[in-house]
């Protein structure tokens, strides 16, 4: 069974009181909302290999580079302590990003990046005049007491009056916090959920959503629509987007399912 996939086109303005996307590749998606350009965990290095605790193995280049995005006004970083999801060239792109927001472990390590705990919220202008809410929400990167090893991440809302809410669940694996997450925020309309199974080779369970995980979530959620990311383009990544959709259509919910196709853009 195949997903949904939206309608497409060739440039990254943005669709009127909607969102206009498109996957960079692994945990790396570039928004357009209510005016602003905004960008995932930046990964922009072509492959290669990371060492550090584990070793990190990079497949396949990024489908558009940075440049081709145009200025970014909002970097959401998930978590800095991982290159799959700050590389080298994303940090490079920090620099020239004027609102950074992560963790505040993140913020201590990083300059210019603002930092917020679990429900703490910041407000952003739009060039249309509105506020962009956002929320930062809690996201455990594997099993319960992995943060020695891990360390923290967060996962983000985004709320603004005539646009759809979204969460992006940076590198979570917790389908406990999404469930609390939804009693405190309520449903969302579009869930952006990095999944993919990672295993690093740490821990006797993945350390992000895996694709049955993900269904979950959505039930929980219930967005409209679901966009899965970081599930192809690195090593560590055991399930593909092919294994996302097919646990969507066995649990008939593939009609929510918008996969990216890499470097194009779609509306929402």
């Amino acid at each position: 069974m195949t997903s949904t996939t939206a309608s497409t086109t060739s440039t990254g303005s943005t669709a009127a009181q909607g969102v206009r996307a498109v996957l960079v590749g692994g945990p790396t998606l570039h928004l357009k909302v209510a005016g602003l350009s905004i960008l995932t965990d930046p990964t922009f290095d072509e492959p290669g290999s990371y060492e550090g605790g584990v070793t990190l193995t990079k497949l396949t280049p990024p489908a558009l580079p940075a440049e081709a995005l145009g200025p970014i006004d909002l970097v959401l970083l998930s978590h800095d302590q991982h290159a799959d999801n700050l590389d080298d060239a994303g940090r490079r792109l920090l620099g020239r990003v004027e609102t950074v927001l992560s963790t505040p472990e993140a913020a201590g390590r990083l300059a210019g990046v603002t930092g917020l705990a679990p429900w703490d919220h910041t407000t952003i202008a739009t060039p249309d005049g509105r506020e962009l809410t956002v929320t930062a929400v809690p996201a455990l990167h594997g099993p319960a007491g992995c943060e020695p090893i891990t360390g923290t991440v967060t996962g983000f809302v985004l709320s603004a009056k005539g646009i759809p809410t979204i969460y992006i669940s940076g590198d979570n694996a917790s389908v406990e916090l999404t469930r609390e997450i939804g009693e405190r925020l309520g449903p969302v309309d579009i869930a952006v959920l990095f999944a993919g199974a990672a295993d690093p080779g740490r821990f006797p369970v993945p350390v992000t959503l895996t694709s049955a995980e993900a269904v979950e979530v959505a039930r929980i959620l219930e967005p409209s629509v679901v966009i899965p990311v970081h599930t192809d383009g690195w090593a560590h990544f055991t399930e593909g987007a092919d294994r996302f959709t097919a646990a969507f259509g066995s649990a008939g919910l593939d009609a929510r399912l918008h996969t990216p196709v890499p470097g194009t853009y779609f509306d929402i």
